[in-house]
């Protein structure tokens, strides 16, 4: 087995203890680089990875027939060369579920902060710039009252839903590839995408990433939105185009955004993104509590054993023949 970064327990405690694994680790909490990667898999049959690992066919043509299992550490599994592990009959799977909480709670803190303008606070705290009380200085909307509209109400759309409705909102309206069930138990209304850019406060993107959803946040659809809108995504960096974002943010298309994830990772500190006061961009930790990435860990460990031993998967992405 080759692990490709440091990873929390209790994974590979799990897997020590239930299989003699011989088990080979890029002992670091940096990206293993892809040289490093093909060179480590030779003739293994297990392979645990992380989202920021590119794994294709040039590594699995380097690890071999012998490669049966790739799990991931991760929800997202678009760094899986998912067709060419269904050729070769390797079994695949990710950890759903678990970050469908933390990734709630982030979405409305991002929501929160950006629409109340908190870390153009604390800079002008930091930088002096705190005088007497001003009556309009660092005013952001209320949430309450707004209309709220959701693009994906899948598990992490549904738990922000679930969270928004607490805020007192007007509307919720929510924008997926058909209506969903569960979306009367949070009061949501089916939308067009064009209604929902043209009509909410706040928009939140919980969508995958799709041919039909790349992009979705573009030039043309900015012009849709309200000039007093704010924008928040926390589902992947591919949905917004950041050129047309910027854009959109300096000339006053829209209000702010909050994104926790870029097309490219890191975002270069070049961004021109990262000149302006109403745009917060975070480093993907949109998971990032000590419970969800334990339970991310241990989950890994549990489809490796339940893939060799012939078990149901937790988080299946692709099931051998």
């Amino acid at each position: 087995m080759y692990v490709t970064r440091n990873v929390p327990e209790p994974g590979l405690s799990i897997l020590k203890a239930a299989k003699e694994f011989e088990i080979t680790q890029w002992k670091s909490d940096a990206a293993v680089p892809q040289a490093e990667l093909i060179k480590n898999v030779k003739g293994i049959d297990v392979l645990f990875c992380l989202l920021t690992d590119r794994i294709d066919k040039e590594v699995m043509d380097a690890a071999g027939p012998s490669l049966k299992v790739i799990c991931t550490m991760s929800v997202g599994y678009e760094h899986i060369d998912l067709e060419e592990c269904k050729k070769r009959n390797i079994a695949v799977g990710n950890t759903p579920v678990i970050s469908t909480e933390s990734v709630g709670d982030f979405a409305i803190a991002l929501m929160l902060a950006v629409a109340r303008r908190i870390p153009e606070g604390m800079r002008a705290v930091k930088n002096g710039e705190w005088g007497t009380w001003v009556p309009m200085w660092l005013c952001g909307p209320e949430i309450a009252e707004s209309t709220v509209g959701i693009v994906g109400l899948g598990r992490i759309g549904y738990s922000v839903a679930q969270r928004i409705r607490g805020f007192g909102i007007k509307r919720l309206l929510y924008q997926d590839v058909v209506e969903m069930p569960h979306a009367k138990d949070v009061k949501a209304e089916y939308s067009s995408m064009e209604t929902l850019l043209k009509e909410s406060d706040f928009i939140i993107a919980c969508c995958n990433l799709t041919p039909e959803t790349k992009h979705v946040f573009r030039k043309e659809n900015f012009a849709k939105m309200k000039k007093t809108s704010v924008l928040v995504n926390v589902s992947r960096g591919g949905v917004v185009k950041l050129d047309d974002l910027y854009d959109a943010l300096k000339d006053g298309g829209i209000r702010a955004a909050a994104i926790d994830v870029t097309e490219v990772e890191p975002l270069p500190t070049t961004s021109p993104l990262l000149t302006l006061d109403n745009c917060i961009v975070t480093p993907h930790i949109a998971s990032a509590t000590n419970e969800a990435r334990y339970k991310m860990s241990k989950m890994t460990a549990e489809n490796i054993l339940n893939f060799l031993d012939g078990k149901p998967v937790q988080g299946p992405v692709v099931v051998p023949k």
